[in-house]
């Protein structure tokens, strides 16, 4: 895997070689005006005002996109996910350039972009790669998404717009949590996946606009992504006033059925445990995903007594 990605890197740079002009900065029109943008990797000169942004990680398309930036390529989730369906018609015009797992570099080359965003996490074995088509800026998921937005809007050139974005979702949480009774209740998360239960803690995503409404999550003992694997029998671990649940794929085919016979065992069981859309809780890591997470929490529990 390795040797493909950098024969195919060395095959990006030869296209970007010939299609690019020969004139030095001094020959040609002026150059560039660039600015430092500190990131897990380092320090990275970016251009001041970026035109052909490329993301290959779904965070940073969503703040790209939260901000008005529409990037010239992006990756999907697999081979025939395409972009995350709850952006809507705001990836329009986006050119896909390969998976989050295995990004095309040929293609990335191709697009000419003069601004690279992903996560460590995600590409940090071809950070160099990706550099040498264009200023990269990687991002870490341990900081948590609104550090990931924060430096993908600087490396975008929109720090004071970012900052606005982010207080307007953080007052409208807190607005939420007000108007629905949080403070002091308590939410849980449990996903099925096709072999395995998790519980999202505190610092998932999810789990993290949850606590800004103002929700505790169950005391657990989470891993370092923030997550407890659990068997059916464990499922009262999940145990709260509210519960949100999602399925991986089609939920037939997920551990949902192998839960189902205990999960009435949960007190929120009906009234007040609610299944929401994987992939919105899940993949939609931004303001734009976050604001549909409200939405789902506001429209479960606006009037519904569980709290």
């Amino acid at each position: 895997m390795r040797l493909r990605m950098l024969a195919t890197a060395a095959v990006a740079l030869t296209a970007l070689s010939a299609c690019g002009s020969s004139e030095s900065p001094e020959e040609g029109s002026g150059t560039t005006e660039t600015r430092p943008v500190s990131h897990v990797m380092g320090t990275t000169e970016v251009p001041a005002e970026p035109q052909r942004v490329i993301t290959l990680d779904s965070p940073h398309l969503d703040t790209a996109l939260s901000l008005g930036v529409t990037p010239v390529g992006s990756v999907q989730s697999d081979v025939a996910g395409g972009l995350p369906e709850y952006l809507g018609d705001r990836t329009a015009g986006i050119e896909i350039v390969g998976t989050i797992e295995e990004p095309e570099l040929e293609a990335i080359a191709a697009l000419e972009p003069d601004l690279i965003l992903s996560s460590s996490v995600r590409h940090e074995a071809i950070y160099e790669e990706l550099s040498t088509i264009a200023p990269t800026v990687l991002t870490d998921y341990e900081e948590g998404w609104q550090a990931i937005f924060s430096t993908t809007a600087e490396a975008l050139g929109l720090s004071e717009e970012g900052e606005e974005t982010l207080a307007a979702y953080e007052r409208r949480a807190r607005e939420l949590g007000e108007a629905i009774g949080a403070e002091g209740s308590t939410a849980s998360i449990v996903r099925f996946l096709s072999d395995e239960t998790r519980i999202y803690g505190p610092d998932t995503f999810a789990g993290s606009v949850l606590t800004d409404v103002g929700f505790d999550l169950p005391e657990l003992d989470y891993d370092e992504y923030s997550m407890v694997y659990i068997s059916p029998e464990l499922i009262t671990q999940a145990e709260a006033d509210v519960v949100f649940s999602t399925a991986y794929g089609d939920p037939s085919t997920t551990t949902k059925d192998t839960v189902t016979a205990v999960w009435d065992l949960l007190e929120a069981v009906p009234d007040c445990a609610f299944e929401v859309d994987d992939a919105e809780w899940m993949l939609g890591i931004g303001p734009i995903g976050a604001g549909i997470v409200l939405d789902d929490v506001e429209s479960a529990l606006t009037g519904s007594g569980c709290l």
